[in-house]
């Protein structure tokens, strides 16, 4: 699926390079810049820090406090293959949704009902494809994500600053990879390392983005 913050047409026009480059080409900058603004943006999703399958039940441990409830579809995505795909939620924890009590499990799971941390909860499913064998409890490393119904994709697509950013980006991102020694080079003959896509990258298009950031993306 193409990007759709910037386009390969767009990042064409502001470079000026014409037929000089295949589309492809330019459609690599333009998603790389679109997944790395993602990674920032708020949407309906919250990470996944723990997995555990037993007796044709999923269960997920995530980091945050009741985000989804029975019922409702989410798209689990880099949790493992038995948890990937979407899924309906048939029981939670805490019992505000859907669960009256914490479920019990055993397998290695590391938390009981008074030890459960307060700013975590739990869902469970059962349609989870084929016959997967049994796994115990393990942290997902790094965290998966759970995702409920996407709003926000194609309104930060036509969302002016989110563009802006996302194309200021892309150029970065394709200038980098034309010309990596583009920091020169120092007195002694030593290129320096590339700082384009350093650190500063982003704060360069924070004061755009920040009204749509994510604050669980603001730690450290």
């Amino acid at each position: 699926m193409a990007a759709t913050y910037v386009t390969a047409n767009e990042l064409r026009t502001v470079l000026g390079v014409g037929t000089l480059y295949p589309d492809s080409d330019l459609e690599l900058a333009c998603q790389t810049a679109e997944d790395t603004l993602n990674s920032y943006l708020w949407f309906d999703s919250v990470p996944v820090i723990g997995s555990i399958y037993q007796g044709g039940v999923a269960t997920l441990v995530l980091s945050s406090a009741g985000t989804f409830t029975t019922g409702q579809t989410v798209t689990i995505t880099n949790s493992g293959t038995i948890f990937n795909g979407a899924h309906v939620i048939t029981g939670t924890y805490p019992y505000s949704t859907g669960s009256l009590t914490f479920p019990y499990i055993g397998y290695n799971f590391p938390y009981i009902y008074s030890t459960f941390p307060k700013s975590y909860s739990l869902i469970q499913y059962t349609d989870v494809t084929g016959s997967p064998a049994a796994q115990n409890y393990r942290n997902v490393v790094p965290y998966g994500k759970a995702s409920g119904v996407d709003t926000k994709t194609t309104s930060y697509g036509t969302t002016p600053a989110i563009r802006q950013a996302a194309l200021m980006l892309a150029v970065d991102v394709w200038q980098a990879r034309q010309a990596p020694s583009s920091g020169g080079v120092s007195v002694d003959g030593i290129t320096p390392s590339p700082y384009r896509l350093g650190n500063t990258m982003l704060a360069k298009v924070r004061g755009l983005i920040a009204p749509y950031t994510s604050p669980r993306s603001m730690v450290g």
